[in-house]
C-alpha cells in the first residue's frame, strides 16, 4: 500500500484532480436539474414540491407555432458554420505550407489568431459599428460604388450569411494550428520521392499531403457533427435583435428568453434537454460513421 502511494505518477493523479472536481461540480452535479423539465417548477417550492406535469412542458413547446422555425434556424447555421469553419482552416492550412519566406509565415499566423481570442462582446461591438448602416465603412464602400447601403444585422436575408462568415473569421486562424500540426507529421522522403517521379506542387498536395491529413479531418469532423444544434449562442445574442429573429432565433436564444426573461423554467428545461439529446445521438453517429467509412476509432 505504502508502495503504491509512492508512485511516481501521483504528481499527475494530483494534477488532474481540479479538472476531476470541475466537472463533477459543472457538468454533473446539474444533472440533477433535469427534472425540472418535467415539473410546474417554481423556484419557491423548489424540486422536490413543485408540481409533477410529466412531458406537458414538451407537448406545449411542441404547439408553439416558432417551434419549427426555431429549431431550423439553429440546424442551418450551424451546418454551415461546420462546413465553411472546416473548409476554410484546410484551405488556409495548405496556402501557409506552401509560404517558405518564415517571417512572412508567423505573422500571418498571428494576424489570423488574434481574433480567437477576442470575446463575442468585444467583436460583436466591432460588428456592429462595422455594418452600421449610416457609418459602417462597409455600407461607406458600397456608397462609392453606388450601392445602396444594407443593413446587415437587421435584415433578415443578410443576417445568417453575417453570422456564419464572421464566426468563420474568428476562428479559422486558430483553427489551422490543428492542420499545421497535422503537416508536420508527414514524411518528407515522401516528397522527394513524388519530385523525382516528376509530381509537381499540385499533385503532391493532391497525393500527399491530403491523404496525411486525412486522420485529423475525419476527426475534426467527427467532433465537430455534435454541434448540428450549437449554432453558437454568444455569437448570436450580441448580434441579433427582435427584426432578425425570424431567421436569426435559435434554440439557445429562445432558451435564455423563455428561461431567465419570462421565467418558464421548466420549458425552457425541456427544450435544452431536448436539445442535449439530438446532440448525443449526432455524435454517437457520427463516430460510428468515422469507424465504418474512414476507420477511426477512439482507444
Amino acid at each position: 500500500m505504502l508502495q503504491k502511494i509512492k508512485s511516481p505518477y501521483w504528481p499527475l493523479h494530483l494534477m488532474l484532480l481540479p479538472g476531476v472536481l470541475l466537472v463533477l461540480v459543472f457538468s454533473y452535479g446539474p444533472l440533477f436539474g433535469i427534472v425540472i423539465a418535467f415539473q410546474r417548477f417554481l423556484p419557491a417550492k423548489g424540486f422536490f414540491d413543485s408540481q409533477w406535469i410529466g412531458l406537458d412542458n414538451f407537448r406545449y413547446v411542441l404547439d408553439l407555432p416558432d417551434s419549427s422555425r426555431i429549431l431550423w434556424n439553429t440546424v442551418i447555421i450551424a451546418f454551415f458554420k461546420i462546413v465553411v469553419g472546416f473548409i476554410v482552416p484546410v484551405v488556409v492550412s495548405l496556402l501557409l505550407n506552401e509560404v517558405r519566406k518564415e517571417m512572412f509565415k508567423r505573422s500571418i499566423q498571428t494576424m489570423i489568431y488574434l481574433p480567437h481570442f477576442l470575446s463575442w462582446i468585444i467583436l460583436g461591438g466591432i460588428l456592429i459599428d462595422i455594418l452600421s448602416p449610416s457609418s459602417g465603412i462597409v455600407n461607406q464602400f458600397l456608397v462609392w460604388f453606388g450601392i445602396e447601403p444594407i443593413y446587415f444585422l437587421g435584415d433578415n436575408a443578410w443576417f445568417r450569411p453575417v453570422l456564419v462568415l464572421s464566426d468563420v473569421w474568428k476562428e479559422f486562424g486558430f483553427n489551422t494550428i490543428v492542420y499545421l500540426a497535422a503537416l508536420t507529421s508527414i514524411n518528407p522522403s515522401l516528397y522527394e520521392a513524388a519530385i523525382v517521379d516528376g509530381a509537381g506542387r499540385w499533385k503532391q498536395t493532391l497525393h500527399i499531403t491530403l491523404p496525411g491529413m486525412m486522420p485529423i479531418i475525419v476527426l475534426t469532423l467527427t467532433l465537430s457533427l455534435g454541434n448540428v444544434l450549437n449554432a453558437g449562442f454568444d455569437q448570436v445574442f450580441n448580434l441579433y435583435s427582435p427584426q432578425v429573429y425570424e431567421t436569426g432565433d435559435i434554440i439557445d436564444t429562445f432558451v435564455y428568453r423563455i428561461g431567465l426573461v419570462d421565467a418558464q423554467y421548466g420549458v425552457a428545461t425541456a427544450v435544452g434537454l431536448f436539445k442535449s439529446v439530438v446532440s448525443l445521438v449526432f455524435i454517437s453517429a457520427s463516430y460510428y460513421l468515422a469507424y465504418r467509412l474512414a476507420n477511426y476509432r477512439i482507444f
